[in-house]
């Protein structure tokens, strides 16, 4: 989808509002050719709407009157071309139109899930999932308004409209002019309750976002909402959620019945006006009978579409709103954007390097101070400390899911703030602390990085992290459907499931996030053989709480505060006798 908005800075756009003319050029006039025949078939349409009262005042005027059987049956005949013509045109409409505006909403959701993809990890870190499955789910889906029914009523209504009253002025003048008065105060009513909704529809898709987001986080953690004895409480909040929701929607069902109601008084009082004047003008004999129901029956085909207004308005706000909530997305700088981000890894030897690195996640709150360490091409470099220190910090920046404020990391001498992502990435395996697995089966997880991996391949990270330890005792095997995020397997094995798929990723950087930190004694034993295969020759950053994992490392730093406190090996650093011997000391008396 093109932007919709061309000018202003970033934080502009976001507050801008889109106008119809805006997505009139970036969704209308790009599909110009079906929505011309989608307007032909309109105009066809209502044209033969207009067949019958005008074949009723020839009935009650010329057919009946002569008593004129051949003419007749040619008037009916008439009628039921007509007919069809309706039928065939509504049916086309539908297929033209209609189908187009469901494609519409589907390309609309893949680039807006495409666009949030790209965005950077911060964006995620302060955004609820299920508000972002809102937001490309939900808002997209008023725009079928703008190609669909709702430009078939407003552009098809509009036509007949006009036409009809150019025939109600042919007819009587002075009758439509009083009819016309009362229809222009509605519209009035209509343009202003219009204004008074696009808020509300706009406000509405923040409110479903939230309600949706709390909802699922409800759902993925109702294992510790039931653990807590906490239903209760989560079914309060979720009541809020939807109560205030449905404040909302009263808001704008007020100001709907209004118009509605409005439409009804002002529509009442020009029929009854229309009575009276048009039985005065049948009276004296100026008006015949059969005009008198041509001009009621093509006044109703005028009215409809106005009394529809309502309904066409609130449409094409909640689409508007919904673009305007889906622009807010489109508009933000994707990670790949970053205009420094010129260089590009074709090959990587992996040796990491931070220089002089301060981070903070809050402006004035720095977690990391001045951090310097090098870990050359096929180490392992540990980072221990106590929780809070800033371990997991420096690994996200050594995975380029964060930037430094001050200072650099570099890979092969290369700033990685100015390199692209995906040239780097491509060379990167991750195993975090709370690994998220997929739902499916076991090797679909274990093939997410390499989806093309040879049948060979699977095997041997399937036995480099003994995977086949468990699955050879599941009767389904590695075809075994793990449930949402791997409900089904223990902690142990969804970690040995995730080391299979960095081994099957063969990547030149590790970045192991508390590894070990879900197995017992048994399965850590098996575990380190396997993370002996992964880290051979590759660049590998530990984190660990259990030190006796890491007693192997090339380098262990010990982080406090977000310092470097000690550096060394594990010989050096017990030697020392001072932070990391008092943390390996006490771990080794549990």
């Amino acid at each position: 989808m093109q932007h919709l908005k061309e000018s202003g800075s970033p934080k502009d756009k976001t507050k801008q509002k889109v106008t119809m003319a805006q997505a009139f050029k970036t969704i209308i006039w790009p599909r110009r050719k079906l929505v011309l025949l989608g307007l032909l078939l309109i105009v066809i349409r209502s044209l033969a709407g207009l067949v019958l009262p005008w074949q009723s005042k020839v009935l009650l005027d010329d057919v009946v009157p002569s008593k004129d059987i051949s003419m007749l049956y040619n008037l009916i005949g008439i009628v039921i071309a007509a007919i069809t013509v309706q039928a065939v045109t509504s049916f086309l409409l539908t297929q033209i139109l209609s189908v187009q505006a469901q494609y519409l909403i589907s390309e609309l959701r893949a680039q807006v899930q495409k666009k949030v993809l790209s965005l950077p990890i911060s964006f995620f870190d302060n955004t609820k999932s299920g508000a972002l499955v809102s937001r490309i789910m939900s808002d997209v889906e008023g725009v079928r308004n703008l190609i669909g029914t709702g430009l078939v009523q407003l552009v098809g209504g509009s036509f007949t409209a006009i036409v009809s009253l150019v025939i109600l002025i042919d007819l009587n003048p002075w009758m439509t002019l009083f009819v016309f008065i009362p229809l222009s105060i509605f519209g009035y009513i209509a343009l202003r309750a219009f204004k008074y909704i696009r808020p509300i529809f706009r406000k509405r898709g923040k409110i479903n976002a939230e309600v949706k987001g709390r909802l699922t986080e409800t759902l993925a953690g109702v294992r510790v909402i039931k653990a807590f004895n906490a239903e209760e409480q989560e079914n309060i909040v979720f009541e809020k959620g939807v109560d205030k929701l449905f404040q909302n929607v009263k808001k704008s069902l007020t100001a709907t019945a209004l118009m509605t109601s409005s439409s009804t008084f002002l529509i009442g009082v020009a029929t009854t006006g229309i009575m009276g004047i048009g039985g005065y003008y049948m009276i004296l004999g100026e008006m015949t009978t059969g005009e008198f129901l041509f001009f009621t029956l093509v006044l109703g085909f005028m009215i409809a579409p106005i009394v529809q207004m309502s309904n066409i308005g609130s449409q094409l706000t909640e689409a508007l709103a919904g673009l305007d909530r889906t622009e807010e997305l489109m508009n933000m700088t994707a990670e790949e954007d970053n205009a420094a981000r010129t260089i590009e890894l074709n090959t990587l030897k992996g040796d990491i390097e931070f220089k002089d690195v301060t981070f903070s996640y809050e402006e004035g709150k720095d977690v990391l101070h001045n951090i310097n360490f090098k870990a050359p091409a096929g180490s392992v470099t540990a980072l221990v400390g106590s929780s809070g220190s800033g371990k997991s910090t420096i690994a996200g920046l050594s995975a380029t899911f964060l930037t430094p404020q001050k200072g650099k990391v570099t890979i092969d001498n290369q700033d990685l703030s100015k390199v692209r992502l995906s040239s780097y990435r491509q060379h990167l395996g991750v195993v975090l602390q709370d690994e998220f697995l997929f739902e499916g089966s076991i090797r679909q997880n274990i093939m997410f990085p390499r989806p093309n991996a040879t049948e060979a391949e699977l095997q041997n990270a399937v036995k480099a992290a003994y995977v086949n330890e468990f699955t050879d005792r599941f009767d389904d095997g590695l075809e075994t459907l793990i449930g949402e995020r791997g409900v089904k397997l223990s902690g142990g094995q969804r970690q040995r499931l995730a080391i299979a798929r960095a081994i099957l990723a063969n990547p030149k950087v590790i970045i192991l996030d508390e590894a070990t930190s879900s197995l017992d004694t048994e399965s850590e034993a098996l575990i380190q053989k396997s993370l002996s295969e992964l880290i051979k020759d590759r660049t590998t950053i530990v984190i660990a709480h259990r030190l006796s994992t890491i007693r192997k490392a090339d380098q262990i730093l010990v982080i406090e505060a977000g310092h470097v406190v000690e550096r060394g090996t594990h010989d050096e650093l017990i030697a020392l006798g001072a932070r990391y011997y008092d943390l390996y000391t006490y771990q080794a008396k549990i």
